[in-house]
């Protein structure tokens, strides 16, 4: 997402009960945002009446709220997003089940879906009901087995934190299948590097995998690619910090986001990293798989 200097920011945060999601609030206050919780859908707009003169800003919102409801939380997103000079962004915690139901367990919580019923029942209810807003997000952070003080921590990179004017850098893998990807400011298409998916013995993996990097690595074309794409990444970041860019995002993308894209993602990721950059890594299809996010 290009976000200019002349508009206001605002974060909604949302996502599975237990994932997380007081605590990121709390974090993104600490980094400077001002924190608004559990507000009912019908007066968010009347918050954003002061258009760009407003402080950043964390919204949270719950399936809890007075008159939550999927589409209504859409629905302001967009209007948010055309008629007011506000950048909105959607923070979603992730969680596994198993982590969940062990949590509410810990704690000995009822779920809010099901305070009569189990908490595996509120759990599957309350994912159900999130998938919209889990597909529109902009940032998505599963916190399985993160602890608060590791989910603050990647809060502040991913949002500022000390040093709030710095750039973080997100680079993203992404399937064309599924069509472009929300929030990207740069997008790089690697559908021209070899398809490990014609390798029987590695269209299982993904592209973390050293067999699998190391096939798409071997294309006559990578190292050349590789090596102008880093320095091009290397050359603009500066500008766009200058600039005053806070997040810049880079999407890789090939056919299933599963191989190519991912490979060169953590590729890039690692060499902007030795370059001292703040970077985090995203691959959005083996998200939606089940196999992990960031590595």
């Amino acid at each position: 997402m290009t976000r200019s200097k002349s508009s206001a920011r605002a974060v909604f945060v949302t996502g599975a009960s237990g994932a997380g999601r007081t605590t990121a609030i709390n974090a993104l206050e600490d980094i400077g945002f001002d924190a608004i919780n559990n507000i009912p859908l019908s007066l968010l707009e009347r918050v954003f009446e002061g258009g760009a003169t407003l402080p950043p800003m964390a919204i949270g919102l719950d399936v809890r709220n007075r008159d939550f409801s999927v589409d209504g939380v859409l629905a302001l997103l967009n209007r948010v997003e055309a008629t007011i000079d506000i950048e909105a962004e959607v923070l979603f915690l992730d969680c596994r089940p198993d982590i969940l139901i062990r949590r509410y367990s810990e704690t000995r919580r009822r779920h809010p879906l099901a305070p009569e019923e189990t908490p595996e029942t509120g759990i599957a209810r309350e994912m159900d009901i999130l998938k919209s807003i889990r597909h529109r997000a902009d940032h998505l952070i599963d916190t399985s087995e993160m602890t608060p003080h590791q989910l603050r921590a990647e809060i502040a990179t991913i949002f500022g934190g000390e040093g709030f004017d710095d750039l973080v850098v997100s680079v993203e893998s992404f399937s064309y299948k599924r069509g472009l990807p929300r929030g990207q400011d740069l997008i790089f298409d690697v559908r021209f590097l070899k398809n490990p998916h014609w390798a029987p013995e590695l269209r299982a993996s993904t592209g973390q995998d050293p067999k699998v990097a190391e096939y798409v690595a071997s294309d006559d074309i990578f190292e050349e690619f590789f090596e102008k794409l880093t320095e091009m990444l290397l050359l603009l970041l500066p500008a766009y910090r200058s600039e005053g860019k806070t997040n810049l995002t880079v999407g890789i993308g090939c056919t299933g986001g599963q191989h190519r894209s991912v490979t060169v993602a953590e590729k890039l990721s690692n060499a902007l990293a030795e370059q001292g950059w703040r970077v985090s890594t995203r691959h959005r299809e083996l998200e939606r798989q089940g196999r992990g996010a960031s590595a």
